[in-house]
């Protein structure tokens, strides 16, 4: 399924205008209409959701709604997890149907599933429990739950890490490299003991001595906007503010997550910049959308973002006004565009991996 073309009423009209006749098509549908906001959208579009959040905090609480329409103003796999949770008369819709997400993309099943395959051929006798990262698509978690493994946040990586260990002999952890290794280390597993599979190489580039010695062997996906942090970033700051607070994301490298006073998810991030003392000064390293807001709502604080450029969220950008409006309007006329959904079989088995998160 390919993004319509919109065309020049929604693409080119002022974005005034097109932000006032989103209020009056969210104010005419009423209670039949949800609005999920994630942190990394542009403010122009933020300001309409009803529930704001990360991923799966935002698609469990859709979970938990009765509007039959739920527009999920984020990117593909997390509409994918809204429609794995939802009920069968609720319809999930993504505005913009490019809204991907890179890191997700770098784990394709296929791949997936031929490396699992040479992974387990040469550790015979050794169990191996898959662990996906929330960022990944159905397919994965379908994989992941049908192999006795669990999804996992950002924020309860470690825990996961801990159970799939508990478990098992080794844990394949998808899509995310950073994540993966941060929580590892975390957790005080040796670095010659967490390797890295690349995609392109046979073994995943490893020999067959290291991968059985390996505990965690992590996919070499990554976040493109948490990949623009540096290690010298965090040393600019504390030379400019020696008193300044470096909180990140455990998506960034671990050389800049080893360097920072605090890191965490989203949620993590915000709450700790919200609880801290008026006058206290932070570098954060996450996307912009993120930290300009924390900036202007908490202007008795000092708030930057740790890098000098504009980490943007492209994908989420990609959610612009005009593609709201249009959705919209289509529901106030009875229609539905750029549903989202995922057949049954691959929902079952991705539920498998979610309630197992759920149950550790």
């Amino acid at each position: 399924m390919q993004q319509a073309d919109l065309g020049p009423a929604y693409l080119e009209e002022k974005e005034e205008v097109i932000i006032k006749k989103i209020a009056q098509r969210k104010n005419e549908l009423g209670d039949k209409l949800l609005i999920l906001g994630h942190h990394y959208q542009q403010e122009a579009i933020f300001q309409f959701a009803d529930l704001v959040g990360d991923s799966l905090k935002l698609a469990s609480a859709a979970s938990r709604e009765k509007s039959p329409f739920i527009v999920f103003c984020g990117v593909h796999f997390m509409a994918e997890s809204a429609d794995i949770l939802t009920l069968d008369n609720q319809t999930v819709i993504l505005p913009d149907l490019r809204a991907g997400c890179p890191m997700a993309d770098m784990a394709v099943i296929d791949e997936v599933e031929d490396s699992w395959q040479d992974l387990t051929g040469v550790v015979a006798g050794a169990s191996i429990v898959p662990v996906t990262y929330v960022n990944s698509s159905a397919k994965i978690k379908a994989f992941v739950g049908e192999n006795g493994g669990s999804v996992c946040t950002s924020s309860n990586a470690e825990r996961v890490l801990t159970w799939a260990l508990a478990k098992g002999d080794k844990v394949f952890f998808f899509p995310d490299e950073h994540l993966g290794r941060n929580s590892a280390y975390a957790l005080g597993i040796p670095e010659d003991e967490v390797v890295l599979w690349k995609r392109d190489r046979y073994l995943g580039g490893n020999t067959v001595e290291q991968l059985r010695k390996a505990r965690v062997i992590l996919w070499d996906g990554y976040c493109t906007v948490h990949m623009q942090f540096t290690a010298d970033q965090v040393d600019m700051w504390r030379q400019k503010d020696p008193k300044i607070k470096i909180i990140v994301h455990p998506e960034c490298r671990h050389e800049v997550v080893s360097k920072a006073d605090v890191y965490g998810s989203t949620e993590t991030i915000i709450n700790s910049i919200a609880k801290s003392p008026a006058g206290s000064s932070w570098a954060v390293g996450t996307e912009i959308n993120l930290v300009n807001r924390l900036s202007k709502q908490y202007p008795d604080k000092s708030i930057h973002s740790l890098s000098p450029f504009q980490c943007l969220c492209s994908t989420m950008y990609r959610i612009k006004p005009g593609y709201l409006l249009w959705v919209l309007d289509h529901l106030a006329e009875g229609r539905i565009v750029n549903r989202i959904t995922v057949d049954h079989d691959t929902a079952e088995r991705a539920k498998l991996s979610l309630n197992r998160m759920l149950e550790i």
